[in-house]
């Protein structure tokens, strides 16, 4: 049976793409899905999980779809600048990390802020959730990495990294972590919070992403792309993948297919067959898609049914940017509390651990992002 993959990107010229990708034995196509003009402003984070999209763009806002009825969902209206990052944690929460220095956790469902953190003093400059949806950590514009208990959205831990990361992310175990500082990703593990390693790249790094629990995707400000082991430190291979530097990466399975999706400012989605046991050579092609505009972030949607969605509404355009977008069948103006200044700080592990551990006692009590 044909899988259900979906390429989405967007770009600086305030669309979102998508692409529905056709998988065979003898090979894969790409066929052009929607393309909307999602923002007023260029899209610079997008996110998805088995049932909405969520793009947010430097006009301030956050933008759904709802992919299972193929419609525009809402907007989110919290932030006070850029939208720098998006994650969801399954189908029950998305978070978003602002310009403003805010981390809002929005519960799914009906798309209420349980939370708005003031995290950090500058910018959010990343995210990410733990895979047991318990902790999660950012880096900001304020030489900090920060570790959130998300039980109670309060801080579990603060380090001071003296230079401005971009880049942090959980390994899929959720056993070490990585912080990308200009081109040099260092590697964390979570019970010393500890750097064990340190790799470095030819060029500033622009996007990573976990292929396996030690092996990371890492494109910088060149159009190569190379996969590292963080457990030797080294290098398995890399190859040219675009004609301008590459902006984002993905990387997914679907039929027992590992698969990396590169996005470049050359306009080009292309999708990559990896071979775990042997990555010293380059990968395969499998589909590449030509948007022909300048991409700055990518997603793909996979719904874990693998059942073709009914196409009303939505239907498939040319991959040229269309006029003026409709209106939002809904929008959301969200009310929250005053965001909560979270100055809890303590200088060893002992606080991530409890966040751990006593999140089972506490589940009955508080909300769980989970």
């Amino acid at each position: 049976m044909e899988a259900v993959v979906e390429l989405v990107a967007g770009c600086y010229e305030q669309i979102v793409f998508g692409y529905r990708i056709q998988t065979t034995e003898k090979e894969w196509t790409s066929v052009p899905d929607f393309t909307h003009h999602a923002h007023t402003a260029c899209l610079s984070a997008v996110a998805a999980n088995e049932r909405f999209i969520a793009t947010g763009s430097k006009d301030e806002t956050i933008q759904l779809y709802d992919m299972k009825k193929r419609t525009e969902h809402g907007t989110l209206l919290h932030h006070d600048g850029t939208i720098t990052c998006l994650e969801f944690y399954g189908n029950s929460h998305l978070l978003s990390g602002g310009e403003d220095g805010l981390i809002c956790i929005w519960k799914t469902k009906k798309w209420e802020c349980l939370k708005s953190i003031k995290a950090h003093k500058g910018q959010v400059s990343s995210l990410s959730v733990h895979p047991s949806g318990k902790l999660a950590l950012s880096v900001g514009t304020d030489k900090t990495l920060r570790t959130w208990n998300l039980i109670d959205g309060r801080s579990a831990f603060i380090k001071n990294i003296k230079q401005n990361a971009h880049i942090v992310m959980w390994s899929p175990t959720g056993e070490k972590y990585v912080v990308v500082i200009n081109n040099n990703m260092d590697i964390y593990n979570l019970e010393t919070a500890a750097v064990t390693g340190i790799i470095s790249n030819p060029k500033r790094i622009s996007a990573i992403r976990f292929v396996t629990n030690s092996i990371v995707a890492v494109a910088g400000d060149e159009e190569t792309v190379r996969l590292y082991d963080i457990d030797s430190e080294q290098c398995l291979c890399e190859f040219r993948a675009h004609d301008n530097r590459v902006k984002a990466l993905y990387s997914f399975e679907v039929e027992d297919v590992s698969v990396l999706v590169s996005a470049s400012n050359d306009g080009f989605i292309k999708m990559w067959k990896l071979n775990i046991e042997q990555m010293h050579g380059s990968p395969a092609l499998l589909c590449e898609v030509n948007t022909a505009a300048r991409l700055t972030c990518l997603a793909v949607w996979q719904p874990r049914s693998q059942e073709n969605p009914s196409n009303p509404g939505m239907q498939a355009t040319s991959s040229q940017a269309v006029g003026d977008a409709d209106k939002p069948t809904k929008t959301k103006k969200v009310k929250v509390d005053s965001t909560e200044e979270v100055i809890v700080e303590e200088s060893n592990t002992s606080a991530t651990k409890r966040a751990m551990e006593g999140t089972k006692k506490k589940t009955k009590k508080k909300q769980k992002t989970q």
